[in-house]
């Protein structure tokens, strides 16, 4: 990456810590001032608005993080255009369905504040974001040319010991490939199969879980949902994935607006949240159906927000 470019990033960032930071100071500080300027009430707990203060005071520390790598910190920048992007949207959805004299409606005088906190950031922090995923593609991370899938089901071995291809001798595999721990869409993944699970071994299809993270983070993760007793591979170097056909997402295919919809209903109002990116963020996920060692059917995300039938997949013959 050039210089240049790395300057203006670390600017952009260093700009920001310094907003976020003056400006949380000042809310928790001065908590009435906003409300007095633009002719509103004083809120009955100012206490709550100095608590919006904190939020983006220590969002302010994290700018800061990222000011010192900002390719390498790429996910706070993630959340915190995430942040910028559902402000505006909460304010323009109460601006339209509020009634006017509806006790608690921003006046329209408020839309400054989101000016600054808000709006300007939006062009410079998705443009880090480009060109964080353009420098990731670009970078030759898994020379060689990609197993074939038989011969990679013959190499690869799951917790307990055995191949893929020996359990699929043995019995149909759904083999999913999931994206990285932290990914809102992984973790609804994960939700759904411990749902159709009992439908899935009634077809006597036996799930197979593939992820990039250790063993031991593994077998962690997939407690939290009751699946812990699935087989699983660790793929770290992803591998597996390739000689399935999976490769690392495009950026419409990891960010695109219906990607950033579906992980705000996915995260926040479904509740499954996110967390520490655990593995390649740019990793597309994927759904096999596998049997005597051979591919039956497969899915392969369009985009990183799809949400396959893994039931419908299951019981499909090709």
């Amino acid at each position: 990456m050039p210089a240049a470019a790395a300057r203006w990033m670390t600017l952009v960032l260093w700009a920001a810590a310094a907003y976020n930071l003056a400006w949380g100071s000042w809310v928790v500080l001065r908590p009435f001032d906003l409300f007095d300027w633009n002719g509103l009430a004083r809120p009955l707990y100012p206490s709550l608005w100095q608590c919006v203060g904190m939020i983006v005071g220590v969002y302010g520390v994290g700018y800061a993080i990222a000011a010192t790598a900002p390719l390498r910190h790429w996910p706070i920048v993630l959340v915190g255009l995430l942040g910028k992007l559902f402000g505006p949207l909460g304010f323009l959805f109460m601006w339209g369905t509020a009634a006017v004299d509806a006790p608690g409606r921003l006046p329209g005088s408020w839309a400054w504040v989101l000016l600054t906190n808000d709006l300007i950031w939006w062009v410079p922090f998705a443009a880090i974001l480009y060109v964080a995923f353009r420098e990731s593609m670009a970078a030759e991370r898994r020379p060689g040319d990609p197993l074939d899938p038989a011969a990679a089901n013959e190499r690869f071995q799951t917790n307990e010991g055995e191949t893929l291809a020996e359990l699929s001798r043995r019995q149909r595999l759904l083999v999913v490939f999931l994206r990285h721990s932290g990914c809102t869409f992984c973790r609804e993944a994960l939700s759904d199969l411990a749902a159709e699970r009992a439908r899935l071994e009634a077809e006597h299809v036996r799930v197979v879980l593939v992820h990039m993270g250790s063993e031991p983070e593994g077998a962690r993760f997939f407690a939290e949902y009751g699946l812990e007793d699935l087989p699983r591979v660790s793929d770290p170097s992803c591998e597996l994935y390739r000689a399935y056909g999976l490769g690392r997402g495009r950026f419409a295919q990891l960010l695109g607006p219906a990607v950033w919809w579906r992980g705000f209903r996915a995260a926040i109002l479904a509740g499954h949240g996110i967390g520490k990116l655990g593995g390649d963020g740019f990793q597309m996920p994927g759904v096999f159906l596998v049997e005597d060692n051979r591919i039956v059917q497969a899915v392969r995300h369009d985009t990183a927000a799809e949400r396959p039938d893994y039931c419908a997949v299951a019981t499909q013959h090709g």
